[in-house]
């Protein structure tokens, strides 16, 4: 699943997803690719702490080094079947990235790939459930790393993305519950998020560069 993110502000952002110890510095962005670094929340020593991770997962290779991937995203369905995601969900490593809006992708009839903007209703910042992961080289240096999780797509982003999948996007109340729950209750949390509540529209094609990071970006193809 081709994705991008918008972040909003940290004032936005501590609002919405209140941590114990929020140690995450950012601000508003509008083009955030895997690979860029995002804000996530996550418990640490029974405290919940906001922290800033790179997005897609990093592995310690064979030869003491980093091997940096794009899996920026990964289906709920591989939670218990592919051993590197599978160690980071049996050891609750969950988080959750807050985000503005998403950025999902199109085929259309011609081959051409429309742009789409999507957005809650009334939740103008909203958590998407997230693994994160920790690997220190043999030289000492420490990264850490997240993975977006994506559910079947609801009725609405069915119709934008072919993959059938969306971000596994979590119910206000159930922050607390996913990052601290046993793993049956946390795999309870992830089902699509009610598409009478999310609204999309096609963008303009300036978010596939990654130069361009400024608020025109989310508006409606055709307006300026």
């Amino acid at each position: 699943m081709k994705l991008r993110l918008v972040i909003p502000g940290r004032d936005e952002v501590e609002g919405e997803l209140s941590v114990t110890r929020p140690w995450w510095q950012f601000s508003v962005r509008f083009n955030v690719a895997i690979s860029q670094s995002v804000p996530i929340a996550r418990m640490h020593e029974r405290e919940s702490e906001g922290v800033m991770m790179r997005w897609g997962l990093a592995h310690k290779c064979a030869r003491g080094g980093v091997n940096f991937t794009a899996c920026g995203v990964v289906g709920s369905e591989t939670l218990q079947s592919v051993q590197t995601v599978r160690t980071l969900w049996i050891y609750g490593q969950r988080g959750i990235v807050p985000a503005a809006g998403f950025y999902l992708w199109q085929r259309t009839s011609s081959g051409h790939q429309q742009p789409y903007y999507i957005r809650l209703v009334n939740r103008a910042v909203f958590g998407i459930a997230a693994l994160w992961n920790r690997v220190e080289t043999d030289e000492g240096e420490v990264i850490e790393s997240c993975a977006l999780i994506a559910v079947d797509a609801n009725t609405l982003l069915a119709d934008v993305e072919t993959t059938g999948q969306m971000p596994g996007i979590l119910q206000r109340q159930d922050y607390a519950s996913w990052l601290s729950s046993t793993v049956p209750e946390a795999q309870q949390l992830l089902r699509p998020y009610l598409h009478t509540q999310m609204v999309c529209h096609p963008v303009a094609p300036h978010v596939n560069y990654l130069e361009f990071d400024e608020p025109g970006l989310i508006k409606p193809a055709g307006r300026t």
